[in-house]
């Protein structure tokens, strides 16, 4: 009768913990879902702008109406879709709040206030008042941005990984 009562009571305790744990969010989704989020910049993401650059470096190249759908075959690229293949060419993998994402949504923020875009990346892309010019203002000032983050905490900078 104790084994019983024992294995009950483990069941139960099992049974809380994983509903708590199934209630609680992770740090990973609560960080996808901050918009605001500023996550450490690291060589890796200077690397990331630098490639996103070649992408994007010639009009030619940029799709000015952009979905956020960043087809593997793609001859043109919208800003998202030239970050997003530099992520992934850089580092292998992609995270949509990963720093050189989130620090081109605040150089947008910064260079395009008061405009509320409901995805900044490709708002200001698509905005019919955003030139070419203006998609290679933000990646040098993205590359700035990064470069003087990096220098400012380099003792805090993770290194790439």
């Amino acid at each position: 009768m104790r084994t019983r009562t024992r294995i009950a009571c483990f069941l139960a305790m099992l049974t809380v913990i994983v509903s708590v744990q199934a209630q609680t969010p992770s740090q990973s989704k609560a960080t996808a879902d901050d918009s605001q989020v500023r996550p450490p910049v690291t060589k890796a993401d200077l690397q990331i702008v630098k490639q996103a650059e070649k992408i994007l470096d010639s009009p030619s190249k940029w799709n000015r109406a952009d979905n956020r759908v960043c087809p593997a075959d793609a001859k043109t690229f919208s800003l998202y879709c030239a970050l997003e293949n530099a992520t992934k060419a850089v580092s292998g993998q992609f995270e949509h709040r990963g720093a050189a994402m989130q620090e081109a949504r605040f150089v947008i923020d910064e260079i395009a206030p008061n405009r509320n875009y409901d995805h900044r990346l490709m708002g200001y892309n698509n905005d019919p008042t955003t030139t070419f010019a203006d998609i290679q203002k933000v990646l040098h000032l993205l590359e700035n941005r990064i470069g003087h983050r990096l220098k400012e905490k380099p003792s805090q900078t993770p290194t790439p990984r």
